[in-house]
């Protein structure tokens, strides 16, 4: 069978752990055997990461702006421990964060849906759409372990010198401080996007902060997001009939555990993170989400929505039989190739898209599955595969 051929590359950025091993699987079973896959190839693993010092993250980055449109595999987010397994030079960043904060975007995640497999949310009949604010917050922190006593203040100096403090608190012992910002320029397309997602998928958008008790920066969220509602998109959403609104996060959470779904829920950048988690946990697992990062200026960078999976590797390492749920890595290439192939106008690329989703999804309805959702499925005695054969599951449902 002839390949379908491919025009411009994808940028194709590698991951850690047992990620990473599926990321190759799924290219070997699942692509090339169908597509002629052009990529360009940067190795995001934590130790070649190390190596050059980080630099490779933003060169991934910026091939994904000029490119148009990426694949990400999970990367490892170091903490102290992971920096005494790897030996690393420094705590580096969260690769997530550096190429969000370069693409200036939005990641929007939705949970992947199987008839098999019910939310535990019983009112739940439609995904919830997370749109994750992301730049800034605590991604881009600056922190301090505070050794004693004495006096942390915020202080922003002007560009003509001219200084600005407010006392952050007066320390009687250690501690620790933490300072995090956020630009209005970024917040402002975060807002769009948003706006304009909402608009394209016709449904309704909820925004949730706390500016009750963050009274500047939150409350800056919430009135650029009606600003720009106003101003742009209130007389669209009307003749859409769909509809915005802002709300605490609290109040958010709970009328979302009683509604029916069907909406696109806006978070800052940390509440995003958590609550993607929750949503896509509450629908079935954390390897059933989709997740797209999507700049202001069009370029896009799909990703799965979940870690490294650490646990699975080590068993990996061993020579033990691992079951790990690879639908969402999956998803993340069809998006990939699903967009590429709209941008060059490759319709039967597209095609290959949408037959190797419903191919994972058929799989799955048909009773064959990883552990994670043999634990939670309504199917009876369904067919536990481990990872590597569920995937060939999939290849033999194309």
């Amino acid at each position: 069978m002839s390949r379908i051929q491919m025009t411009t590359p994808l940028v194709e950025m590698d991951g850690d752990e047992m990620t990473r091993v599926l990321w190759q699987w799924i290219k070997e079973e699942l692509i090339e055997p169908y597509v002629d896959l052009k990529t360009v190839y940067f190795d995001l693993g934590l130790k070649h990461r190390n190596e050059t010092d980080d630099a490779v993250t933003r060169e991934a980055a910026q091939a994904n702006r000029k490119y148009g449109v990426a694949v990400k595999c999970a990367t490892i987010t170091p903490n102290a421990a992971r920096v005494k397994e790897y030996d690393l030079k420094e705590m580096w960043k969260s690769p997530n964060g550096t190429i969000r904060a370069i693409l200036d975007g939005t990641v929007f995640r939705a949970p992947i849906i199987v008839s098999n497999i019910l939310p535990n949310v019983r009112t739940w009949e439609k995904p919830i759409t997370i749109a994750r604010h992301a730049y800034g917050d605590v991604y881009k922190a600056s922190e301090m372990i505070i050794p004693g006593p004495g006096k942390a203040e915020l202080v922003f100096t002007d560009a003509r010198g001219v200084e600005k403090r407010t006392l952050i608190h007066a320390f009687d012992g250690p501690g620790v401080v933490q300072g995090m910002h956020n630009l209005c320029g970024s917040i402002e397309s975060f807002a769009r996007s948003c706006f304009s997602y909402a608009l394209s998928t016709g449904q309704d958008l909820w925004f949730s902060a706390k500016d009750t008790i963050s009274k500047q920066y939150d409350h800056t969220f919430k009135d650029i997001f009606q600003e720009i509602f106003e101003k742009e998109y209130k007389d669209d959403f009307a003749r859409a009939g769909i509809t915005y609104f802002y709300t605490l996060i609290d109040d958010a959470v709970a009328r979302v555990m009683k509604s029916k779904g069907g909406f696109i829920w806006a978070c800052k950048n940390y509440d995003g993170d958590v609550m993607s988690d929750m949503i896509s946990s509450a629908f079935g697992s954390l390897a059933m989400m989709t997740s797209v990062l999507v700049s202001p200026d069009g370029k896009y960078e799909y990703e799965a929505a979940h870690g490294t999976v650490q646990r699975h590797y080590y068993r990996y390492l061993e020579g033990e039989e691992t079951s790990t749920n690879s639908v969402a890595t999956i998803f993340a290439w069809t998006g990939a190739l699903r967009k590429r192939g709209e941008l060059d106008g490759l319709q039967e690329l597209c095609a290959f898209a949408d037959r190797l989703e419903k191919a994972a999804l058929s799989t799955i309805e048909e009773g064959i599955m990883t552990k994670d959702l043999a634990l939670i499925t309504t199917t009876p005695d369904p067919q536990v595969k481990n990872s590597l054969d569920f995937i060939k599951a999939v290849r033999a449902h194309i």
